[in-house]
Order: C-alpha cells, then structure tokens, then sequence
C-alpha cells in the first residue's frame, strides 16, 4: 500500500482544524492556545470559531484580543468608523486570561477550546492583594515605598490633584492628535520632567538624553517600582477601580460591629484616589510617548532600537502592561471637564436643566476636601469625570436585558433613564467634599472559596473566583460601566447584571441589595445563573434558555423556591486542581500538539491510509432502544439538613471594607430529577447531583474536504484508497464510505456507548467504561499507554424528541444530507451550512442535552459537546486530546 504524499494529506484534512499553543514572545506569560485551518484559504473556513461573536460594542471592553462586533460585520458605516479610528499605535503584548472571546462557546453553557486551556493559568488565580491585609489595614511597606517615591531620591514630584486632573485632561486631547514627534525632544523632555517627575541620570539613548527612549525608560520604571501602585494584573483590582472612584459610604455599606473604624478616615480615602490617579496619569504619559514611536515606525521615521525593544520588555512587568491597558481604556473613554467652581453648586455638582441625564450623569471629583498637605491650597476650579459613549453603554445593556429576557424588559429601557438622571442629580458625590467621607466602609466587594486544601493538606488555588457586592441605586458599579471604565477580563459580566439590578428598583427591592455575583437568582418567574456556577452551565443546555455575557436565563425553576439569591455546593475536580498555575497543561505545548496531531504519533513520511478510520457513533450489537427524556424538576437540598452556611465574615473583604452583618449567604447541593422512558415502556427515575465543578467546551467545526474522496473495502472499517482526485475513479468494487467527516489515525482510542447503557452503568468508573473499545481500530493495543483514550457518549442514535417543524427540517437538511459523500461538499456548502447552524443555535437544546451534562457533572467528566452536522468525530477526538479530557458528548 503506498504511502500518503503531503499533497494528499494535505487535500484529506482540509477544512479539519488543528489546534496549537505558541509563545507570543518572551516575558508575555503562558504561551497562547489556538485553532487553526493552516491546508485552507478559503474565509468561509478560516473564520469558522467555536465560540459566538462579541454582538455590542459596548460589550467589547471585555477582552483586549482584537475583534469585531456584530455592528461592524452587519453595518458598512460603523465598519467605516472603526477603520478611521484605527491608527499606528503600541501594541501592548499583554492578554487577559482566560481568553473572553473563547468564553462564551456556540453550545450554550460552553466555552472555546483557547478559554478552556486558559482557565488553569487564569487572572483569577492571582490572589495576593495589593499591600492589604484581610481587613482592609493598608501595609506599612506601601506607605514607606510611596514617601520615597515623592522625596528627592525618587521619581516623582508631589503635585496637587488639580495638576493631576490638568495634565490628565490635557493627554486625552493628546491623545486623538498625538503630535509628540512633531515636537523637539527637549520640549516633551520638559514637559515630562519640569513639574511632574524628576529627571535621572541613567539613559538607555547616549546619542540624545532627552529623546523620547529615555522618557519612556524612566516612565516604565517608575511604574515598575513595587508596592506604590494597584497590580491590575489581579482581577478584583480591575473590577473595584470604579469603588475607588466613585465609591459612596452612605448606601453602600452594611451594619458591621467588626469594622474598622480607623483606618477609614477622610485622608486615607483621598490619598488612594490621588495615587490612582496619578497612577493614570503616569501610565497615560506613557502610552502616549509609546503611541508616537508606534507611529514613526509606521511611517519609516527613527524609532526604537532592537535593543530598546529588549529592555523595554524586560522591565515593563505585567503591573506596567496592565497601566498601559487601562490608560488605554481611560483615554478612549473617559473625558474630564474642568469648570469654575462659582458656576458649581455647594456640593460639586453643576446646575442642569435639561432633560438628557446623559449630560447629567458624572461623578464630580472636587477640591473641596483635599488631603491634608494640600488644604493651604483653595481650590478654583470644579473637576467632572463623564463617559465619552453614554448612550452606547446603555444600549448594551437594554441589548443585554433583552438577551435574557428579563422579566419587564419593556419598560426597563426607561426606567434605566430615569433612575440614572435621579442618581446624577442627587447621588453623584464630589470626591472629599464635606459630609460624604465616612469613618466606615464604602461599598463592599469581595471574594470567597479561593482556595482549599488537597489531600495531602497542601493549599491549592480553585480554578473560579466567587465574588459577592452590595449593590445600591446607581451605586460605583453601576458608575463604571457606563463611563466604559471596564477592563478586559471577567468584570464586564459583573458590571451587566450589578448594573440592571441597581437600576431595576422593582428587582433590587425583591432581591436585596447583597448579590451573589458568581451565583444565581429567581426572579420574575425566571431562573438566572452566572456561567461560573455549574447550574449555569447544566441547564443552558435545554430548551428555551439564553445566554449573553457571562449569565443564563432560563424557565426552569428549584422547586420550592421563592426569589432570591443562592449559592451552590460544589467540589472542584481533583484533576484539575492539581493542574493550575505552572502545571497546567497548557504549558506542555508539544504534548498537547501531539496529542491532537492529524497524524497521531506516525512519522509524516510513512502514513498509510490504513493507518486511518472514519470514526462514527452509531454501530451496535443490537439497535438500542429509543429514549425518551423528561426533566422532572431541579431541587436545591432542604437548608434543615443540607445547607452549609457561608457568613459573610468568612468572605475575603477587599481594601477600606470590612466583614459586614447581612443574612447568611446560604449554599446549597443540587439536584436534577429526570424521568427516562426506553422504546416508550416502563419510566424510570433518575436523580443526579451537580457534584463537581466540571466545564464544557463546544467541540471546534469542521468543514469536509471538497478536494477528496475517501473510498474503503466493505471488510475493512478502515481507509483503504484514496481518490485525491474527487471523483470515482477505482472501480465498481469500492464503495463510497456514506459517513460524513475527517479521518482519525490509530494512535487515537475511541470508545462509544450509547446514552441508554451509560445509564445502567451510571456508577461505573471512566476507567472501566474505556477499558474495551467499542470498535475495531487500527493500531490499537493495549501495551500502548502513550495513546489518547476518549468515551464517546452517543445522544444522537434512536433519541426521540418533539419534531422540528417541516419548514424547518427542510431548511436545514438542504445543505447537510446525512447521505452526500465523505469530503465531497463545496467550502461554500459548508459556508451555507454554517449560517444555518448559527442561525439555529438558540433553538438547540433538549431534557436529553441537559441529563447528560448532569450526568457528568456528577461524575466529575469536563466534557465536549459535539454536534452533529457542525463539526465530525474525529476532530472532536483530536480536541479532546488536546486538552487531555476523556469524554465527547455527541449530539443532534
């Protein structure tokens, strides 16, 4: 039998994806997972993803990857927009992890391949906070390290907040004309070191002292000096930037007889907004001198070195990235507006008639408190720190309310308006201003359940971050994410719901103001969980839920449950804690390539087509019986017997909070009850507990190969020939092979089992269900350990549910007859059939769907969800290899 050429292996698995992990360069953290059709040209299969679009550009400050919204694929004019905006600018070698494009998969409850392999080196791991204790007392380290910032051996002059607000108002009309190389190097040298910092002998640039290399080397590492600035590299950090801006005492705190009274005075509150801000200010500078070097090698003008680019990032540390990433975020969309404090009211607020609360909503930081080494100053103007795209973050979030489907959602849109032109009016509080400081704490934010105690009573890190808030009307929150102050990671699907709770009086009056932000809710006769909480993630997969941003909605209600919120009892995988941080796989790129390889482990110069076999799901010793599934209920443990409390005051409270005294934050295990009828006989019952914090993944799609027909001997379930040539050309005795989908190597083991035997062996080990394949493979051996095993659970085959409707089922068999040939579909049929399938993806789901998700969640099984028609077996396989799961779910 003659070997494979790497012409025709080429034409065999084009359109199959093939997943990678590569650096993006040194000092940029764990290399970065992908998937990619490198045998392909063809955009129709190139831009085919396992996870769904980015829809609102108000939701785009959730990740710093690039993208488009669904407003600049469907609409020329904003693509138009986008394009002018787009300018030479520094690329900041620096991502948020996980990956919030790969968060949200096409299979509700899902995530992408990049996310899934990125959540054991996640942001969230990061648990050091910024120089705190637990309750909130500010470490004496930072206090000393900030006085020698600001003497004369440090970097920094010690300028009032009016500078401050000055020079920051100033760098954002920089920063739309950035005009810096059109300037000498001596006058922005000045600019730089004439008032603000202090200038230093060491220069990385000997032939100009003054040139921009040298501002921006003394810039980096000012901002590199330990323990002066917030780490945004932690991710509770970037969300509380805005409690630090925006944060109101009055409201936003619970009765606590454990506070910490002392330490939460006037000064000390004003003092941390000041480093922030200058914290802004200095990384704004940056960035913009940055941006102009960007733009000389753009245009062939003198810019960095090779060697500047070396030390630039060796020193700029990923808390000197993450200021470059949020001055970034600041200068685009955040506007300061200076005005004179007579045309100012008593308490900072400006006189406003008109009706658009849009012009009315502003935090007003003013001088009229300012620290203690500043009260000799009087201040003369009045400082207003608006949003640049109001209305844009608005329609967001009604577009994510309406996503939901969240109950009163007509009225909402209004209500919102109204509420925030309320709070702008009377709630907007000037920073210091007199009678706004509090000896007690501001709002509270924080975290619990970050880490728990392996076996051999080592403390390992969990893989998801709970977080709790106390919310309260047009509160910090709510602030935030209006002004777009958001930065990439998981704050914006906190920023979503906190937001449309604050400002839907009738809920935050129902619920509370304490919200579980990592768990879920009832409400309006609707369940809603955030996709942290394995609920979430189970019950999206039925029939008549949503998912937008981080959060599912859907009809299914706990029995016996009035509104509220609640948290689940779950245990993390063991498996998975023992792979986080520097275990993670993700870091072993050659092993996870090879284990998702085309090729398996053969040698690429003496591939065999019987080497190969088209994998499929559906082959028994007799027909298995058809299955009818019905979901009984969703039942959350009685609280007299089951529930384990978590009081608030074992919750990690964030800086100037403290524990606060609130109700119980109650924890339950839950249940799902399904009914299951086999040919439509005797029901039986099953009961299955959401046990474990397991994941899914939508299996990547593929797309058949146009370019090659696979032919095979009717005795062999192996490739026997292959026709590269797309047409029948080697004689009556072959047979085209009638399964759609790319080939497997031998070096994969697949074991399938139908839906209804894993049933009845429910309690069986993984290892026993692998432990005799289900189909003959080639290669396959048991001496061999260094094979990829995986279980494949069958939910296709003799499965009986409600019919789709003909005109339906008609639209979508047109493009995908389970009977065209293996790998011969034109890249535009599979372009067309994709579109179908998107436009379908909401209407997926089943009870089936659903059992089967809990039935691993029980288990302890993370697992891939492949469909059907998206995507073949074997890819599935591959993947799952890739991540070093053990279990493909198929599904219609």
């Amino acid at each position: 039998m003659a070997t494979l050429t790497e012409d025709e292996i080429e034409k065999l698995f084009s359109g199959a994806p093939q997943f990678y992990v590569r650096s993006e360069g040194q000092f940029t953290g764990p290399p970065h997972p992908s998937a990619a059709f490198p045998f392909d040209e063809e955009l129709e299969i190139r831009d085919m993803t396992d996870h769904v679009q980015i829809e609102d550009k108000a939701w785009g400050g959730a990740t710093i990857w690039p993208h488009l919204t669904m407003d600049q694929v469907h609409d020329g004019v904003a693509r138009r927009q986008a394009q002018d905006k787009h300018r030479p600018h520094f690329h900041i070698r620096c991502r948020e992890r996980p990956n919030m494009l790969s968060m949200q998969g096409l299979e509700k409850g899902t995530m992408g391949f990049s996310a899934a392999l990125e959540l054991a080196v996640g942001d969230s791991l990061e648990e050091e906070q910024f120089g705190f204790d637990t309750l909130g007392t500010k470490a004496r380290i930072i206090v000393e390290t900030r006085e020698k910032m600001l003497s004369s051996s440090g970097f920094l002059n010690r300028i009032p907040q009016a500078s401050i607000l000055d020079r920051l108002k100033r760098n954002g009309e920089l920063y739309r004309d950035n005009d810096l190389r059109q300037r000498s190097s001596m006058e922005t040298y000045q600019d730089l070191f004439e008032s603000l910092m202090r200038p230093t002998t060491v220069v990385v640039d000997k032939k100009d002292q003054y040139s921009l290399a040298n501002q921006i080397n003394i810039l980096v590492k000012c901002l590199a000096t330990p323990n002066v600035w917030i780490d945004l590299s932690r991710v509770e950090w970037r969300i509380r930037l805005g409690q630090i801006l925006w944060g109101e005492p009055e409201g936003d705190e619970l009765d606590d007889a454990t506070s910490i009274h002392e330490v939460g005075n006037a000064d000390e509150r004003a003092e941390e907004r000041y480093w922030l801000l200058m914290q802004i200010l200095l990384a704004t500078e940056l960035l913009i001198r940055m941006d102009a070097v960007s733009e000389g090698s753009e245009s062939g003008a003198e810019s960095f070195r090779p060697i500047d680019v070396v030390n630039f990032e060796r020193a700029a540390t990923p808390t000197v990235k993450w200021c470059l990433i949020l001055a970034r975020r600041w200068l685009e969309n955040i506007e300061i507006v200076k005005v004179e404090t007579s045309s100012a009211n008593k308490n900072g607020a400006q006189t406003n008639n008109t009706s658009s609360w849009l012009t009315t909503l502003a935090s007003k930081i003013s001088l009229y408190h300012p620290p203690a080494y500043e009260r000799d100053h009087t201040p003369r103007y009045h400082y207003s720190i608006t949003g640049r795209h109001g209305q844009r973050q608005v329609d967001g979030l009604t577009h994510f309310a309406r996503r939901l489907r969240w109950p009163g959602i007509e009225a909402h849109d209004t209500q919102i308006s109204d509420n925030a032109q309320d709070a702008a009016r009377e709630k907007c509080t000037p920073m210091g201003s007199p009678g706004t400081i509090s000896t007690t704490q501001s709002g509270y934010f924080g975290a619990w359940d970050v880490s728990h105690h392996s076996h051999d009573g080592e403390k390992v890190q969990a893989q998801r971050r709970k977080l709790a808030a106390v919310l309260h009307a047009s509160g910090w929150i709510s602030k935030s994410y209006v002004f777009g102050l958001v930065l990439p990671g998981e704050a914006l699907s906190h920023y979503l719901m906190a937001t449309l709770l604050e400002n839907d009086t009738e809920a935050i009056t129902r619920l509370g103001s304490f919200a579980n932000l990592c768990g879920g809710f009832v409400y309006g006769g609707k369940s809603f969980w955030s996709t942290s909480c394995i609920v979430g993630r189970v019950l999206a997969a039925g029939k008549g839920s949503a998912e937008c941003m981080g959060w599912v909605s859907s009809d299914i209600l706990p029995a016996g449950m009035g509104e509220g919120w609640v948290n689940i009892d779950v245990e993390d995988v063991a498996e998975d804690m023992a792979n986080l941080g520097r275990k993670a796989r993700l870091w072993g790129k050659k092993r996870v390539e090879r284990d998702s390889s085309i090729l398996g482990d053969g040698d690429e110069n003496s591939v065999l087509p019987a080497d190969f076999i088209i994998p499929h799901e559906n082959v028994y010793g007799i027909t298995p019986p058809a299955v009818f599934v019905e979901l009984r209920s969703l039942e959350l443990l009685s609280p007299a017997t089951s529930v384990r409390p978590t009081p608030l005051s074992e919750i990690t409270p964030t800086p100037m909070t403290g524990a606060t005294r609130a109700p119980e934050l109650l924890t339950y295990p839950a249940d799902l009850n399904f009914v299951v009828s086999l040919n439509g006989n005797t029901s039986t019952e099953y009961t299955f507990s959401l046990s474990y914090d397991i994941s899914f993944v939508t299996a990547h799609p593929c797309a058949p190969s146009s370019r090659v027909r696979i032919l095979s001997s009717p005795s062999s379930p192996t490739i026997q020939q292959i026709d590269v040539s797309g047409s029948d050309m080697l004689g009556k005795t072959s047979r085209i092979e009638q399964r759609t989908g790319h080939p497997l190597h031998k070096f994969f083991n697949y074991t399938v089992i139908h839906i209804s035997e894993l049933l009845h062996k429910q309690h069986a080990p993984l290892s026993q269900l692998l432990a005799v394949p289900a189909v003959r493979k080639p290669g396959y051996s048991k001496n061999r350990t260094n094979q990829v095993h995986v279980l494949v659970i069958d939910c296709i085959t003799s499965f009986a549910e409600r019919p789709v409707s003909p005109s339906l089922r008609r639209s979508f068999s047109s493009n995908l007859s389970p009977l065209s040939p293996l790998m011969d579909r034109s890249t535009s049929a599979a372009a067309e059939a994709k579109m179908h399938l998107e436009s379908r993806k909401r209407q997926f789901g089943s009870d089936m769907e659903i059992l089967v998700r809990a039935l691993c969640a029980q288990k302890g099984w993370n697992a891939l969800i492949s469909r059907r028609k998206r995507g073949c077996l074997a890819c599935a396989i591959r993947e799952a290899g890739a991540l070093g799961w053990k279990v493909v779910v198929r599904v219609e």
